[in-house]
């Protein structure tokens, strides 16, 4: 019985070892996010700053549904990351993925996109192939600002 128990005794080990290593990724993981937020954070509520010593005025932001056309009422106020509108901040320097559900009620009502965690690089991992670094891109906000 007991040779019957080793076989199983590794086993368990095995899966055990398993699990502390894939949560111990999990944590760095988490770590290095955390991280990144918090140093895009920082360069964004700078930016924001910069704006506004410059003048740029925040505009009502409007977000673009999953689906079909036109735009949807937010009810938040900053600035638009990209010309074509999809990324912005706020002026307490939150991060917002403009994009919605569609639906007739968030047309009508408006929409709450929730905040993002502020990347560094931002499009990666994008379809478009599109990627900038955060502070270039709010440096050419700071430039070239997105109007309502």
């Amino acid at each position: 019985m007991s040779s019957q128990a080793a076989p199983e005794d590794e086993q368990q080990d095995w899966t055990r070892h398993r699990r502390e290593v894939v949560e111990a990724q999990e944590q760095a993981l988490r770590a290095a996010r955390d991280e990144e937020h918090e140093k895009a954070t920082a360069m964004i509520r700078a930016a924001v700053d910069r704006y506004r010593a410059a003048g740029i005025a925040p505009v009502p932001l409007r977000a673009r549904p999953y689906r079909g056309s036109g735009t949807v009422r937010t009810g938040l106020e900053g600035w638009y990351l990209k010309q074509d509108r999809s990324l912005a901040v706020d002026a307490e320097g939150r991060y917002y993925v403009l994009r919605v559900d569609g639906g007739l009620l968030s047309r009508l009502r408006g929409a709450a996109p929730e905040p993002s965690p502020a990347p560094l690089i931002v499009g990666r991992g994008a379809r478009d192939g599109d990627t900038f670094r955060l502070e270039e891109l709010l440096e050419m906000r700071l430039a070239d600002p997105v109007t309502a």
